[in-house]
Parts: C-alpha cells; structure tokens; sequence
C-alpha cells in the first residue's frame, strides 16, 4: 500500500514524464516492466504521457535473472522492435535492461530518450519527483557535476570514508555520466538526486564496507561485507550468507575474477528514504553512495551487468574541496542543505 494518494503519484509522473523527459504529442513512448513491478506507477506513468498526448505502450516481461548483457537471452524480440521505434523509453524493470545489444542497438539510434528507472515504485514516484522541488535539485547536480568534470580534467584525486570503516583514495577519469535538467536529445537519462564519480580503475585504493547489496537481489546485509581494493578487488569479506552471492556476482559479471570498483556516487535528495528495500530510493537518500563493482562498460567484455554495494553517511573530498562530512554538504556547499527541502502539501 502506498505511503501517498494518487494524486501525489500522478504529480510525479507528471513531472517525470513531462518536466524530466520533456515528452510532447510528438513523442512514442515505450514502458518497460517486469512482473514485480509496481502497477500503480506503471498506470500513473501512462496517465501522465497520456495528458501529454503522446502515443505509448507498455511490455511486461518476465522478471530478467540478470542485467544488462547478462540478459540478452531473456529479452524477448518484441522488447526490440519497439525500442527501436520509440522516441522515449521508460524502463522499470530490475534487473535492467540498460546495458544489453537490444539497449545499445536502440541507443545507437540516437533518438531514444531512456530512463533508468529502474523499480522505481508509487511511492517513488510521488517523492523522488513530487516532493522535491526540482529546479532547485538540478541546480545542485549541475553544480557537483561540473566540479567532477573539472576535477576529471585535472586529474584531481577523491577520499571517501564512512563511520563503518570505509576509507579509499582515487582519482577523477572519464567517462562519467552528468544529468541534464531535460531530455531533449537521444541518450541515458536517470532520476536526479545523486553525483556520479567514474575512478580510475588502477589508482583505487582502500577499504569499501557496504550495508546493502545488489548481487542476485537487492538486499540489507546480515552484516556489512568489506571489500578491499589496491587497484583491482584484492578480497571481499564478511556480509554473511550474502557474502557468497556478492562473489558469484562479481566472478559472473567479471569472467571469473573480483573485477574492480568502476563508479560511486554521493546522494542528496532531500525526501528519499534508506529502507534498506528499494535500490533506486537508497541510492538517492542524502549521503548514501552506490558503489560498482566489476568489469566497467568501456572496455572489452565489460557491460552493465555488475553488483552494487550501498555505503551510507559517506564523507567526500575532491581535489581540496570538503563536499560533505557523515552524510551532510559541508564548508562551502553546507548552505545545499537549507535549499534542498521537501515539498510539502
């Protein structure tokens, strides 16, 4: 049972699909969902392209073991053809289809505007992009995205630490993903609400501890599991029965070794919740960090098919800027903290 009315989910898909996506009577939208996904977000998402007066439709699948190029024999045809006709693509399921030949055939267009919204649920909906005023979200996402970019061109260095013990160094590479205020051109497109760093794999140092993981599932950890990296994943130790999942996921996505830690993130969206429950939301709730982990997708026999870990109330340097100490912004970007309200009402 949602936490909100319908109303407040139709006004995030509302926002969703005609603020974020910029969808118009022009467009052909595609939804894609499994048989988890929630049916209150898939019927609001529609409601919401229908006001817009674009053409859609939805396919529901049968639940993927796996994502991205992991899933290619699990996707049916039917998946394609109407990727490859669509001008927006909202894509619900998870695992995602994001990284898979039918995706990149689709991409390679250059048409298709896709959103990686993957599980994204009613409540989702309703806060991610309801409670949260956007423009002002997007103004601090464009601002930490060009401080990365920058830094990236520098070559600058990041520190993350975390009170359960995480403490790693690395440096800013390319590529690395920003998120534009709309989608008006063809290319990937996610919900705002977190900054996305791309290390250089080799200068990885350190020691991650994670409290959920995406390995087979997504799931609270019995007890953290501790990764250790000096350039490529050297162990992974503790996280119980989970610990044994995290290693055949990474050994799949990574033809049988550890593999590396190929993103991390810093949150910030004011009304996202940690439930331990819900990837997407977690991933965006003030301070969290999704850190992946594998063989990243720019080079030979990589794909987006590798495990994520969350760690939370993360502490981030970088290059000589403090960004953000147990979670919150700090120094000069502490007054994001008074900006970044809910929206109530």
């Amino acid at each position: 049972m949602s936490a909100y009315q319908k109303s407040d989910v139709l006004r995030g898909a509302i926002a969703l699909i005609q603020d974020q996506m910029a969808v118009t009577a022009k467009d052909v939208v595609l939804v894609t969902a499994d048989t988890l996904t929630d049916v209150g977000a898939i019927e609001a998402i529609c409601n919401a392209v229908r006001l817009a007066g674009a053409q859609y439709s939805v396919m529901t699948i049968a639940q993927l073991p796996f994502q991205g190029a992991l899933a290619d024999p699990y996707i049916p045809p039917t998946v394609a053809a109407a990727a490859l006709e669509s001008t927006v693509w909202i894509d619900l399921t998870l695992p995602y289809i994001a990284g898979s030949h039918i995706f990149d055939a689709a991409l390679k267009k250059g048409i298709v505007r896709y959103n990686l919204a993957v599980g994204l649920n009613s409540d989702g909906l309703a806060s991610l992009y309801g409670k949260v005023d956007l423009d002002v979200l997007y103004l601090v996402q464009s601002t930490l995205d060009n401080l990365v970019a920058k830094a990236q061109q520098n070559g600058l260095s990041c520190r993350i630490t975390t009170p359960l013990g995480t403490d790693i160094s690395f440096r800013l590479a390319a590529p690395s993903l920003t998120k534009p205020r709309q989608a008006t051109i063809g290319g990937i497109y996610s919900i705002p609400g977190n900054l996305f760093m791309c290390p250089d794999l080799e200068s990885v140092k350190g020691r991650i501890v994670i409290e959920c993981a995406y390995h087979e599932y997504y799931t609270r950890l019995q007890t953290p599991i501790t990764v250790e990296v000096d350039g490529a994943i050297r162990s992974v130790e503790g996280g119980g029965f989970d610990r044994r999942l995290m290693d055949r996921a990474l050994r799949r996505a990574c033809g049988g070794d550890l593999g590396y830690v190929i993103h991390l993130t810093h949150a910030f969206n004011p009304v996202a919740r940690f439930t331990g429950s819900n990837l997407l939301e977690d991933v965006r709730a003030a301070g969290n960090d999704a850190v992946g982990f594998g063989r990243p997708w720019w080079i030979p026999g990589g794909g987006e098919n590798h495990p994520d870990g969350v760690m939370s109330r993360q502490s981030l340097w970088i290059g000589d800027h403090h960004i953000a100490s147990d979670g919150a912004f700090t120094g000069d970007f502490a007054h994001f903290e008074d900006e970044l309200q809910p929206v109530y009402g």
